[in-house]
């Protein structure tokens, strides 16, 4: 575990000297369209990827990549890990997120989302905030962008109880378009509260879209039970793989972060 301990730490601070690099690199960005601010994003995630496998011993797998539709569309992903965030926007054309507005006050970062047209939402507000959401997400996937939402609010640990909102129904309902379920066991190997990092197989699986037009009920219940069976059966092997290279699984609180 001592191992596992330093690598964490090696990676932690090639990670945030990669971020800070990149930050500067991209200053000049914010003059020039959204596209360039993305692509600098892009090669973030791209050397993440080269620094879990080299010095975390970190695998990724995507799997279901063709899967993805063109065109304007909703994607539903787990969350488990601030990992997720940065690294699926490059599988999307134009790709939005909504998050919450706290994340907007964060200096130059929070620049960096109101430049790429993130949507930002106050929990608080309750239904007035459902309803703005819910319109600027309309405009947004109506001019060919593609919505990715974590439909729990929130990073869940692994084995957590689900929790979904029902907020992203009505978005679906609203948009009229394909919405693509993604299941993922990112928190096994990058978890919440804790700058450990974990070996093994990181997975991320695009399922089947559903179409557009199902009734709100019918989609809720099929939304969650695609991600939800789709992530236990990726979570169960990812531990299997664990216990084999580490002696045993790390154990995660399931609970909300």
């Amino acid at each position: 575990m001592f191992l596992i301990f330093l690598r964490s730490l090696v990676f932690n601070v090639l990670f945030y000297t990669v971020l800070v690099c990149l930050a500067i690199v991209a200053l000049p960005t914010f003059a020039l369209p959204p596209r360039a601010m993305l692509t600098v994003a892009e090669w973030w995630a791209k050397a993440t990827l080269v620094l879990m496998r080299v010095v975390c011993n970190i695998k990724v797998e995507f799997r279901g990549t063709e899967k993805i539709p063109a065109g304007p569309l909703l994607i539903v992903a787990k969350h488990q890990s601030f990992w997720e965030t940065f690294v699926l926007p490059g599988f999307f054309h134009r790709p939005i997120f909504i998050l919450k507005r706290q994340l907007m006050q964060i200096p130059v970062f929070g620049q960096f989302l109101v430049k790429t047209g993130m949507i930002a939402i106050d929990r608080n507000a309750g239904v007035k905030a459902l309803l703005d959401m819910t319109r600027r997400a309309r405009e947004a996937v109506r001019s060919g962008k593609q919505l990715v939402i974590f439909p729990e609010g929130t990073r869940r640990a692994p084995g957590a109880p689900p929790d979904y909102k029902t907020g992203f129904a009505q978005i679906y309902s609203s948009c009229g378009v394909p919405c693509l379920p993604i299941a993922l066991n990112s928190g096994l190997f990058w978890p919440r509260r804790t700058f450990m990092r974990y070996p093994g197989t990181l997975v991320v699986e695009f399922l089947d879209p559903l179409p557009p037009g199902l009734p709100k009920d019918e989609f809720l219940s099929r939304v969650q039970s695609a991600i939800e069976d789709a992530t236990g059966r990726l979570v169960e092997a990812g531990r299997k793989e664990q216990e084999q290279l580490i002696g045993s699984a790390p154990s995660y609180a399931p609970s909300a972060s």
